[in-house]
């Protein structure tokens, strides 16, 4: 399979440098989630079980919560300044961070003040990846065409698996070879910033450059989307986080309480990423021959049998090799937009575009990190694992349910391009 056949020179030039920023951005964001088992320890109070829980569930939304505000800010940039900028901006934020990072006294050195650094750090980082990703699946949503774009696309979504996986590689030596932990945070920043220099060779996308050159006119267009089609999006959106927060952390939590060590997890969760990653390319070649839309119809179907039997299957048994099987089973089915991210996108008028998708997308994870984090620990204190059930059922429910919407508007869309008569306004 060759995707790249047929596509101009500088086109193949702009996959390869956003796949390559992508991967980069993140490894940067990363590397920090999954050695936050390690981490957390050096840069915040060491509590009790239930407080440290807390305290990494506050860790881990801090990356998102601000998010909204940024792709406000990225929203604005990307759709009257242009798609290029927005993310060589985002990924110096990324170097400048990991800098801090790699500099940062610990706890133990400067109290309270490192547990709030490194919190604005996970600020920083999580804003900047934001306008990174939908940056750049925008940017090649707008130079390709159907259905090479769903590949193309997709590939975006692989590589910052990859950075991931990658970081959890990098996380898992740091950790068994007792490698200096700053180490891997300095690399980050120095690839951040080789990546900023290589994508100031990108060129604005012309689909943009088409409808900022008619200037008032194209404030004609119509600059909003219908309120259902942003609450499919949102809903859609909503899937990612919560499944990548249920598939690490809460199960790390709960192998730490089985006495299982910090670099025990982050080892099992790099097997899990590699899985997750295979995963991620092996639906991103069917999106070559299958629509992508039927797919993640047929993914979410699964995964919402999968979180109804959860309760069941745990409540029998809590051994390891069941929990590393559950796990797998979790991110193989994670809900995702890929492959249909060029379709989600394209529903959204081009001059609001980076606005809608990002301000959603930053919105989503806000919401559903605090909830999942957060819910997951309450509920399943109240109810045992049916709590899980209680907070991803309605989220996969919600998924799906945006997926048909996006599903009917695609019917629609062809159903004019087949009668002129409807096309006709």
């Amino acid at each position: 399979m060759n995707l790249l056949s047929g596509l101009k020179r500088e086109q193949k030039e702009a996959i390869g440098l956003l796949q390559v920023g992508t991967f980069l951005e993140y490894f940067d964001l990363m590397l920090y989630v999954h050695m936050a088992v390690i981490l957390n320890e050096l840069f915040f109070p060491k509590t009790d079980p239930h407080t440290s829980a807390l305290l990494s569930a506050f860790a881990f939304c801090s990356t998102y919560v601000l998010r909204p505000l940024g792709a406000l800010i990225f929203g604005y940039i990307g759709d009257n300044i242009g798609r290029k900028s927005t993310v060589i901006i985002t990924t110096m934020m990324m170097s400048v961070s990991c800098i801090i990072m790699a500099t940062l006294p610990t706890y133990a050195q400067i109290g309270i003040t490192a547990a709030w650094a490194v919190t604005l750090c996970r600020v920083i980082q999580g804003i900047s990846s934001m306008g990174e990703i939908i940056g750049a699946e925008i940017y090649l949503t707008e130079i390709t065409k159907p259905p090479m774009s769903y590949p193309i696309v997709s590939l975006i979504g692989c590589s910052s698996r990859l950075g991931t996986m990658v970081a959890l590689g990098v996380a898992t030596l740091v950790l068994t070879c007792g490698i200096e932990w700053r180490t891997a945070f300095w690399v980050g920043a120095a690839i951040a910033v080789i990546g900023s220099v290589a994508r100031t060779r990108l060129r604005e996308t012309p689909e943009f450059l088409k409808i900022k050159k008619l200037g008032k006119l194209a404030k004609k267009e119509s600059k909003r989307a219908s309120l259902k089609t942003t609450v499919a999006y949102f809903f859609i959106s909503s899937g990612p986080p919560a499944c990548l927060y249920f598939s690490y952390m809460y199960f790390a939590n709960i192998l730490k309480a089985q006495g299982l060590s910090g670099e025990f997890v982050v080892k099992q969760n790099f097997m899990l990423s590699v899985v997750e990653f295979i995963a991620i390319l092996l639906i991103t070649c069917l999106s070559v021959k299958f629509n992508p839309l039927k797919i993640l119809k047929i993914k979410s179907s699964a995964y919402l049998i999968f979180i109804l039997l959860f309760p069941l299957v745990m409540s029998n048994s809590e051994h390891y090799p069941l929990i590393f099987s559950i796990q797998c089973i979790s991110v193989m089915l994670t809900l995702s937009g890929v492959p249909a991210v060029p379709i989600l996108i394209k529903h959204f008028p081009v001059m609001s575009r980076f606005t809608y998708v990002s301000f959603i997308y930053a919105l989503s994870r806000a919401i559903i990190y605090v909830v999942t984090s957060f819910g997951l620990v309450y509920l399943t204190d109240w109810f045992g694992y049916i709590g899980v059930s209680l907070i991803l059922l309605p989220i996969a429910g919600g998924f799906l349910w945006g997926i048909c919407h996006f599903e009917s508007l695609e019917n629609l869309y062809k159903n004019k391009l087949d009668n002129p008569i409807l096309a006709t306004p």
